[in-house]
This record gives C-alpha cells, sequence and structure tokens, in this order.
C-alpha cells in the first residue's frame, strides 16, 4: 500500500515524514519551493525528542504519478483549495498489471484530512470512497523542505471514518485497520470512531478562534471574541441539531497528546490561518470556518454576525496582504463585538 499525499504543507509532509520515516511508501504532492526543496535534500522533521530526514517520492501534478490499485490518496489541502484538487485528481488514470483499470475518483479511496465540515461532502462529487478524518497534529511549515512537529512521543491523533458513515462496511474495516497500523508505527494515533463528524465538529468550534490568532498575532489578546464566536455557533449547532462527540471522549484523546518545545524550531509560530497570513499566501481557509456557521446560520434562517465578522475581516487582511497582528484588540472588539 502507497500513501499519496495530495497539498503535502504542514499537515501532509509530517505525516507523510513521519510514515517514510517509519517504512511505510509515501508520495507527497506539492508545489512550489517547499517540492523543489524536497526533491532537491529530502524533507526535514523537526520534533521534540529528534529530527528526522527522508526521501520521499514528490510529485507535482497527477501527470508526474503513475497511481496503482493499491494507492491510498490523503488529502491534507486547506479546504477552499479542495475542490480544485479533488477535480484535478480523480480523472487520474489507475494502473494494473500493465494497464488502465479506471478512474481514481472510481477506484481510490481518499481520506479527507482538513479543517472544517465541508471537505467530505465536497469529496463526493468525485470520489465514490471518501473517510473524513479530524486531524490533531500541531505542526508547521517551518521552511521549504522543513516541517516542525510539536509533539512527543505521540506525534498526533487523527481520528477517521467512512463518509456517510452509514456506508462503512468490511472492505472500509479492513482499510482503517491497515491504515491505523502504518501510522501508529510511524507515531501517529488512528482510531476509528463510528462516525467522525461530531469530532470534526468539535474541532471546528477550535478552530473558530484562528482568525482572532491570526488578525491579533496573538490568540489571547482575543479571548473574548473567541468565546464569542464559539457561544454563537454552540447555539447554533443545537438549532442544527448538531451532534458532537462527548466531553469526556474528547478529553480522553486530548490527554494522550502532549506538545514540548521544539529544539531550533521559530519560537513563534501560529496556526493554519496565522501561517497563511505570514507566508502571504493570498488566501485562508476561514471562509471553510467561522464561514461554516454562518451557513449554518443561513440554513436556519438566521444569521451569525460575529463568525461572519471574523471571516470579512480575514478576507480583508488576505487581500491587503496584511501579516498577522496588523489589528489590535480595540479595533477587533469594535468590528465584532461592537466595541464591547
Amino acid at each position: 500500500m502507497r500513501y499519496v499525499v495530495i497539498g503535502a504543507g504542514a499537515i501532509g509532509a509530517g505525516v507523510g515524514g513521519l510514515l517514510a520515516d517509519s517504512g511505510s511508501e509515501v508520495l507527497l504532492v506539492a508545489r512550489g519551493e517547499h517540492l523543489a526543496a524536497m526533491a532537491a535534500t529530502g524533507l526535514t522533521v523537526r520534533m521534540p525528542d529528534g529530527v528526522i530526514t527522508c526521501r520521499p517520492q514528490v510529485a507535482a501534478a497527477p501527470e508526474d504519478v503513475e497511481l496503482r490499485s493499491d494507492d491510498v490518496l490523503v488529502l491534507t489541502t486547506k479546504t477552499h483549495q479542495a475542490a480544485d484538487a479533488l477535480a484535478t485528481w480523480a480523472d487520474a488514470p489507475v494502473h494494473e498489471d500493465g494497464g488502465v483499470i479506471g478512474r481514481a475518483g472510481d477506484r481510490l479511496p481518499i481520506l479527507t484530512a482538513l479543517n472544517g465540515v465541508a471537505s467530505e461532502d465536497m469529496a463526493l462529487r468525485w470520489f465514490a470512497r471518501v473517510y473524513g478524518v479530524c486531524v490533531w497534529m500541531p505542526a508547521v511549515l517551518a521552511k521549504p523542505g522543513e516541517v516542525v512537529v510539536r509533539c512527543a512521543p505521540l506525534r498526533a491523533i487523527l481520528h477517521a471514518s467512512r463518509y456517510p458513515a452509514a456506508l462503512a462496511d468490511d472492505q472500509d474495516a479492513a482499510l482503517l485497520a491497515r491504515v491505523v497500523e502504518d501510522w501508529g508505527r510511524a507515531g501517529v494515533q488512528v482510531p476509528t470512531p463510528d462516525d467522525v463528524m461530531p469530532w470534526k465538529y468539535r474541532k471546528l468550534l477550535g478552530n473558530l478562534g484562528n482568525a482572532v490568532q491570526a488578525l491579533l498575532g496573538d490568540g489571547s489578546l482575543g479571548d473574548d471574541v473567541t468565546d464569542a464566536a464559539r457561544l454563537e455557533a454552540r447555539e447554533l449547532y443545537q438549532a442544527a441539531g448538531i451532534v458532537m462527540n462527548s466531553d469526556a471522549e474528547e478529553r480522553a484523546s486530548r490527554d494522550l497528546l502532549t506538545s514540548a518545545p521544539v529544539p531550533g524550531a521559530p519560537e513563534q509560530m501560529g496556526g493554519s490561518t496565522w501561517q497563511s497570513l505570514q507566508r502571504g499566501t493570498g488566501s485562508a481557509e476561514t471562509d471553510y470556518l467561522n464561514g461554516e456557521i454562518v451557513a449554518i446560520a443561513h440554513r436556519l434562517g438566521r444569521s451569525a454576525p460575529i463568525n461572519a465578522a471574523l471571516a470579512s475581516l480575514v478576507r480583508t487582511a488576505v487581500a491587503q496582504s496584511a501579516k498577522p497582528g496588523a489589528m489590535s484588540p480595540v479595533e477587533l472588539r469594535a468590528r465584532t463585538l461592537g466595541g464591547t
């Protein structure tokens, strides 16, 4: 079995590097300077208790890869980049015994290891076998060819299940059992709940603070705004009948991850939205985080003014090429809470 990681940035390269180092066959799909660095000198993963350098296969596009019938695709782009990636890979030919046996969308499973709760439905437009993944992995793309993973000895926890959960069968159980084994050997725990979406909806609540951290540079300066955004979301979850995993289940898993300083890593490294502003990528995934809460509200004929304001402010920051911390806490409160 080979893992083809599409969108190998911080999470994808982090997981891919750990898998490659532990003996799994991995192909990382990336772009730009990051791809060039991995092709030239390999991938370095820095952790609290050590450093690994490996030379996984790399590629830029389906044209660079001969997909095989035993491949497992792992999508790790940002959610706002997912549709393009899915459409690009769905029609790639899959080979077996020297011939083409079909399209990737029909033949290969895909794991959607992204923030938010939209990528699973999105993937069904192109792929028949979709597996949702809830990602707990504090990782940062420190520079091209180098990823920092902050936890040890367990590197990450990625809950996974078939999507929709009602479709799960013995074939899915066999695939996930292999993933559990391979990824566990790499220090990545993969619990397999009956349905991963309650875990992803709870994770989404946590990610609502990403916008605050990116805008202020330090999320703790806007804890009141983050709390208000989460309260707004919880009320809408209740109105929409959205179920989350229990507090006890959440704590039991969270307690297994221990974060620690990473020697040689930059001192200030924020979450995914902070990283998007810092690197000036020209986009951010906030419309699928805070914007997801807005979508839930609109489906109910209601509004989500705090989350809508945060999504709008990040869109503006991206358009203006603003760096993290460009906004003051006073201005953020005025724009989201009315200055209260």
